[in-house]
């Protein structure tokens, strides 16, 4: 019976072990996409976004894109465009004739888009996970954990591409059941930007008739 115990024990403190190295080893991935990302000067990111719910029967797909320096970005989604000037949040619906001005949410379950690459190095508990070969390139797949028990999120997968360090896709399951899905089309890095990319034009809106909602 001893033996048996000291067994159990041996098996139980050897998984252990492997998973704390496992942890470690995504977590060090991770560290690599982070340094990569802060080093460039500007990223633009070109995107599929997939969200699905079998039970609710809610399927939606479209593409994206956003472009990165620091804080700042402008987001292009469904129509809608989004842009953070490092002080205030403009977002603009071509649709309702309409931009509303607010300051920056600072609620830590909001990822924005100035977070989507660095979302993952806090809050979380990692785990190694699949490599996938896709055309070509390896993936490798870390799945996060949320560390709050109340979030809304089950888990995440986040798929690096072993050879640049760039996330190729994010896949995200909710408590709910909702998936949803974002594949990196294209990622470019240090191109020339426009000097006035990040600035807001309150004018040219209000000559076109655009109601200003300010939050």
């Amino acid at each position: 019976m001893k033996n048996i115990i000291c067994l159990l024990l041996l098996v139980t403190f050897g998984i252990t072990g492997l998973q704390a190295q496992d942890a470690n080893k995504a977590k060090a991935l991770l560290e690599e996409v982070y340094n990569k990302v802060k080093s460039y000067d500007n990223i633009k990111v070109d995107f599929k976004y997939e969200l699905n719910n079998t039970e609710a029967n809610v399927k939606q797909e479209t593409r994206g894109d956003v472009t990165l320096q620091g804080e700042k970005y402008l987001f292009n989604y469904m129509g809608s465009q989004q842009m953070y000037d490092g002080k205030k949040v403009y977002t603009i619906v071509p649709e309702n004739e309409e931009v509303t001005i607010e300051d920056k949410s600072e609620e830590g379950n909001t990822i924005t888009p100035s977070d989507m690459l660095t979302f993952y190095r806090d809050g979380h508990k990692y785990e190694w996970d699949i490599l996938q070969n896709v055309q070509g390139r390896k993936i490798q797949y870390v799945k996060l954990i949320p560390i709050d028990s109340q979030s809304e999120i089950a888990s995440i997968l986040l798929g690096v591409d072993v050879e640049t360090k760039h996330i190729y896709k994010l896949i995200e399951t909710g408590k709910n059941g909702t998936k949803t899905t974002i594949t990196v089309n294209s990622f470019k890095t240090d191109q020339p930007l426009s000097k006035t990319l990040f600035t807001f034009d309150e004018s040219k809106y209000e000559n076109e008739g655009y109601y200003i909602i300010r939050n």
